[in-house]
């Protein structure tokens, strides 16, 4: 059978005639039974060594050079079976969630970039100290992790902050400071500055933004804020939301790092609060251009005021609303 369904596995297994508790369902047919796929064309199983040998299928040798046993919609191996790693799915073991991942990243195959990506992010949404426990089996323990905010306004300085938790942090509901609400934010501001080893905020301000553009803008935000912790702790490692930098220690850089990373979550908090404050105090000074709502962002109400009271201090020159302005007064 082809695009198997949930429902068309249970039906399969079902069916088949080996013992339910001598194999596990492995690969893309355990995803679509935990529902993190829809479809499948293959009903991978795995057993231990001496079952597979008892197992009376045709045999052949898969892709990367693994005895595998065939029949219809089944294949069966030894290779991958860990009755430890499982979870239960209508009375079938199943490959956990966990170890699909480790499995899809060891393969690294093109085909599977978007169920790795999904994957990494559910379960990271879960427990977001996955990256962090990966270095500290290492013995890294030193681990910053940096955010920025503040790239897509027209005004004011992109911020990045480099934060630094202990290993038994914790702090319920912390995640991509976007996702939080500004009383939540303000509060976890204060908890995470409290209970940090170490953290570090840095900007550029928009005339740098206008020198060397924002993309570079922010790497020079970030890196000040690394060496930031740097002068207060010997800082080991470097886990970044989404952008590579060049550094003398190691790095990763983690797409949708804000939601995968405690550390890079709690970073992304101290950026937030700290530009946002920023948009506050600079409020208070021009209130008609209502800095407090839309945090220099080109809202449609933002546009209005520049185009009503003109530019003030602060403004990135080259970015496309204020550019056009300042084309039109020349």
């Amino acid at each position: 059978m082809i695009n198997m369904n949930q429902q068309d596995i249970l039906n399969q297994l079902n069916s088949l005639s080996l013992e339910k508790d001598k194999f596990i369902v492995i690969n893309d047919a355990s995803l679509v039974l935990q529902e993190m796929l829809d479809k499948t064309d293959t009903i991978s199983l795995a057993c231990n060594e001496d079952y597979y040998n008892s197992i009376n299928w045709n045999e052949k040798l898969d892709e990367f050079g693994n005895p595998i046993k065939y029949n219809q919609s089944f294949e069966i191996s030894f290779y991958l079976y860990n009755n430890e790693r499982i979870v239960m799915i209508n009375e079938y073991c199943c490959m956990n969630l966990d170890y699909c991942l480790e499995i899809k990243k060891k393969l690294n195959q093109k085909k599977d970039h978007k169920i790795i990506e999904k994957l990494d992010l559910y379960l990271c949404s879960l427990d977001n100290t996955r990256y962090e426990r990966e270095l500290y089996q290492k013995n890294i323990h030193l681990i910053g992790g940096v955010d920025e905010v503040g790239r897509g306004p027209l005004v004011g300085p992109v911020v990045a902050a480099c934060c630094v938790l202990p290993e038994d942090f914790h702090l319920e509901g912390l995640t991509d400071s976007k996702k939080l609400s500004e009383k939540k934010r303000n509060i976890f501001f204060d908890y995470i500055k409290e209970h940090a080893i170490a953290y570090g905020i840095g900007a550029s301000s928009p005339e740098v933004i206008d020198e060397i553009n924002i993309y570079e803008a922010t790497k020079v935000a970030m890196k000040e804020a690394i060496n930031q912790v740097r002068n207060q702790i010997p800082l080991e490692h470097v886990l970044i939301d989404a952008m590579p930098l060049e550094l003398d220690i190691p790095s990763t850089s983690i797409i949708k790092g804000d939601i995968k990373s405690v550390n890079i979550a709690a970073a992304s908090v101290l950026a937030k609060v700290t530009r946002d404050q920023m948009m506050y105090d600079l409020d208070k000074e021009y209130p008609q251009y209502g800095f407090a709502s839309h945090k220099g962002y080109p809202t449609k109400k933002h546009i209005e005021a520049i185009q009503t009271y003109g530019l003030i201090d602060g403004y990135r020159k080259t970015y496309g609303p204020v550019k056009e302005i300042l084309e039109r007064v020349k």
